[in-house]
């Protein structure tokens, strides 16, 4: 049995309105962007959204907006994707990343706050595999702190402490005390790439809460002129006749814009979801009832106060190593089992070290890392496979610790 680890799951529904894009004669931003952000903002309670060509230009477009930049701090996990914390590179501020706390994928929030200074600009927590971070710890935190905030803009300004800005490329459909991801922190970025629960093949969004004093127009037209080279129209409004071609280039930009093709295929996906979050709650339960073990720890999806995306399922290795873990991936590759790793610390990988960053530093991430192992969730699962995968995991990890003597 072949076993993918995430496949895009596209139906005939999501062909068909690609087609009908195509037929258009229209396929780069347009009318069908400007719906996918309509009901993406719809979906998420916010009163706009912003479609973009990836999670992580919508985050670095964000620390654009608000002004971020050279001699600012932006903290973020390290324990987490680059993309997290690139685009805090991206824009010449400081990385300063946080260890997880102890037996958590989540970032400390007492390390945050003793990390947070007169330079810190914005924090940037992750909802990994789509379970929310504790947001009501974090904004204790930066009111807390109110107090060593110097805003660099009239956006930071009006937001009158740190921003937060959440990295939930994991959470579109997650729930936070009754509030949907997109709502909770001051602006939310999403990825739609391949993998994740929507896709539009590459792709992301940025939704914000209202901001007092703040036009919400604005903001949409900021982020507007910062995706398409600082333009004052874009391609849709330049074909309204007459002089509607005529533009002016506002200030020399970036260019990160959603296209039509991509967002019919999130129009139509976003009509399923939640039928498609249903089943990876299923899928969820399934795992955690068959692995009820002593030798496996699984990460929380649902609980009073909130509800996972049930993006990704990730689970440690109780007490087992680098070496081990690494062995039971390759024996579940050899019976057809796609896994993987979420994620090796950021202090790993040789960028942060050039930039200073010891995994020594972070104790706790590495802890996480070095026995973690993650599971094939996906809408394409059958309930047959879910059990050939929990059966193999179970037998791989009792052939492996026999042969260490265990």
């Amino acid at each position: 049995m072949k076993i993918p680890f995430s496949p895009p799951d596209i139906s005939e529904d999501e062909i068909n309105e690609v087609v009908d894009t195509l037929k258009s004669g229209w396929i780069t931003t347009g009318p069908k962007t400007k719906l996918f952000e309509e009901k993406i903002a719809e979906y998420c309670n916010t009163s706009k959204a912003v479609c973009l060509s990836s999670a992580t230009a919508a985050m670095e477009m964000t620390l654009r907006l608000l002004g971020i930049g050279e001699g600012d701090e932006v903290i973020t996990s390290a324990y987490t994707y680059t993309a997290s914390a690139s685009v805090i590179h991206h824009v010449g501020a400081k990385i300063i990343l946080v260890d997880t706390a102890k037996g958590s994928f989540h970032m400390d929030y007492e390390q945050l706050e003793n990390v947070i200074t007169e330079k810190t600009k914005a924090i940037i927590p992750v909802d990994i595999a789509g379970v929310m971070c504790d947001y009501d710890k974090i904004f204790e935190v930066v009111n807390k702190k109110r107090n060593l905030f110097n805003p660099s803009n009239d956006l930071q300004e009006s937001i009158g402490r740190v921003t937060v800005l959440a990295d939930g490329a994991h959470s579109l459909g997650a729930t936070y005390k009754g509030k949907q991801s997109g709502q909770v922190a001051d602006f939310t970025c999403f990825s739609f790439h391949a993998v994740k629960n929507l896709t539009t093949a590459e792709g992301g969004a940025v939704t914000w809460r209202d901001i007092i004093g703040v036009d919400n127009e604005e903001v949409y037209k900021q982020f507007m002129l910062l995706s398409l080279h600082g333009q004052s129209k874009d391609a849709l409004a330049k074909t309204k006749g007459g002089g509607a071609w005529e533009y002016d280039i506002v200030y020399p930009a970036y260019k990160c814009n959603m296209t039509d093709i991509m967002a019919s295929l999130g129009i139509t996906q976003l009509q399923v979801y939640q039928e498609r979050l249903k089943r990876r709650k299923e899928i969820i339960k399934m795992y955690n009832k068959a692995l009820l073990s002593n030798r496996v720890q699984t990460l929380e999806h649902f609980d009073a106060d909130f509800s996972s995306s049930g993006h990704l399922y990730l689970l440690r290795l109780i007490d087992k190593d680098e070496n081990f873990r690494n062995k039971v991936i390759e024996k579940m590759s050899e019976k057809g089992i796609s896994t993987n790793v979420h994620y090796k610390p950021l202090p790993m990988h040789s960028a942060y070290k050039s930039l200073g960053f010891d995994i020594k530093d972070y104790p706790n991430a590495f802890e996480m890392y070095k026995n973690e192992i993650t599971l094939p969730l996906h809408t394409l699962l059958t309930d047959e496979q879910i059990e050939y995968v929990v059966s193999g995991l179970k037998e791989i990890i009792e052939e492996q610790a026999y042969s260490e003597g265990e």
